[in-house]
């Protein structure tokens, strides 16, 4: 009897050990013998089943920059879209905006298709997943950079780090998506979630022609709940356009007759009206104020203890949205108030006057699907004089992408409009 106790009780133990390697605070990634083939924890394996997902299905990850998150979205057998994990970004450097240039320390913000080629196994931080910047769009606006990863270690100069056991279940999730079959994952990098609210409180920013640009691809996404098409032309991303004629899109040549198809047409629009009747209340919420995006000196003082216990290279970086603060209009533009000096004059200097090349122009090109009316932001100088060619760095090429395709009409391939109005 006292030995079928023994045995009940090493049988629950080892069950309760277990579980403790399905949670990432208990984990120790030093322990895996094949990282590149580590499996997912069954509790994911689980939660995947009872969303309706494939263990193989195709996903996509979505990145907000402000709360420090990553997301994993999987499809599900009706193929929409759902979160099946979401992590905490360890660290990212720079501030809110998009990448533009090597050495910046900016971590990139667009859309990125990845394929097995950015998959690095043989990282020095563990594993990496490569960004893909710079993509076609960096590289017809002269923006340029080289490996910018998602990886490992929690240490970043331009990249999105996570942990070690957090990037051992990133990897897994993008290479049983791959060996399903998906040829190209979609990666969001956004600012933050393009509410009414945040678009509102960001409305002073630079970037915002750019962020306005973005969100026209998050509420596709939003109202579709699958990746959107992305193209390039006239230097701009576009959303699900159907191109006449069979034409093709060049990143810097003028957009051709494009229309968004009618049944999305009328679910944007619906989505806009409630949009905009929420982003009238925000103005008003943040009328009269200025967001101070903090530095990331200032984002890393606010994680100081996380340090502690780990080696130097370890750099944890807080949430930007922890770290920032509003501030009055007033206050920032009246230099004898001592009150910006005390909290981040530099910051303050830079919303009022950031580089022009950082910041993108919101034209919406001809049969796209323009967003919601919004306030009018600062203006943005151009940046070379009228009839001047301009000076465009030469992009570095991205040692690890596979050669870009030719952007073409694609033929065969079911359009995501007619999955989408299955439901």
């Amino acid at each position: 009897m006292r030995l079928k106790s023994t045995a009940l009780a090493l049988t629950f133990a080892a069950a309760v050990l277990a579980g403790c390697n399905d949670t990432l605070d208990s984990f120790d990634p030093a322990s895996v013998s094949n990282k590149v083939e580590h499996p997912l924890p069954s509790s994911i394996l689980a939660e995947m089943k009872a969303k309706g997902m494939e263990r193989t299905s195709p996903i996509a990850i979505r990145i907000f920059k402000e709360e420090g998150v990553l997301e994993i979205w999987k499809a599900k057998t009706n193929n929409r879209f759902d979160k099946i994990k979401e992590y905490q970004i360890c660290a990212w450097s720079g501030r809110l905006g998009p990448k533009v240039k090597e050495g910046d320390r900016q971590a990139p913000e667009g859309f990125y298709p990845l394929s097995p080629h950015h998959l690095n196994p043989n990282s020095k931080y563990y594993l990496a997943i490569n960004t893909g910047f710079p993509n076609r769009f960096d590289q017809a606006n002269g923006r340029n950079g080289t490996n910018l990863m998602i990886h490992g270690a929690c240490s970043s100069s331009g990249c999105y780090s996570m942990t070690d056991a957090q990037i051992l279940e990133i990897y897994a999730f993008a290479r049983d998506a791959f060996k399903g079959g998906q040829e190209t994952i979609q990666l969001q990098a956004f600012p933050f979630r393009m509410t009414a609210e945040n678009m509102a409180r960001h409305k002073h920013s630079p970037h915002f022609g750019f962020w306005e640009m973005l969100k026209v691809g998050y509420d596709n996404f939003e109202v579709t709940k699958r990746p959107p098409d992305v193209g390039i032309c006239e230097k701009k991303y576009v959303f699900n356009q159907q191109v006449a004629d069979g034409k093709s899109l060049s990143p810097t040549a003028a957009c051709p007759a494009m229309t968004t198809p009618p049944a999305l047409q009328m679910a944007l629009a619906s989505y806009n009206a409630t949009y905009s009747k929420d982003y009238a209340k925000a103005l008003n919420k943040f009328d009269g104020k200025v967001w101070y995006d903090p530095t990331e000196a200032e984002r890393k003082a606010i994680v100081a203890d996380q340090r502690k216990g780990h080696d130097l290279a370890y750099a944890p970086t807080g949430s930007a949205l922890k770290a920032g603060k509003l501030l009055k209009i007033d206050e920032v533009a009246n230099p004898a108030n001592p009150a910006p000096a005390a909290t981040a004059p530099a910051a303050i200097a830079r919303i009022a006057a950031a580089p022009a090349n950082q910041s993108t122009p919101a034209a919406t090109p001809a049969g796209q699907a323009a967003p919601a009316p919004v306030a009018a932001s600062p203006a943005v100088a151009p940046t070379a004089p009228a009839g001047q060619a301009a000076s465009v760095p030469v992009p570095q090429p991205n040692p690890m992408a596979a050669p870009a395709p030719v952007q073409t009409a694609e033929t065969g391939k079911k359009p995501f409009w007619k999955f989408w109005q299955k439901q």
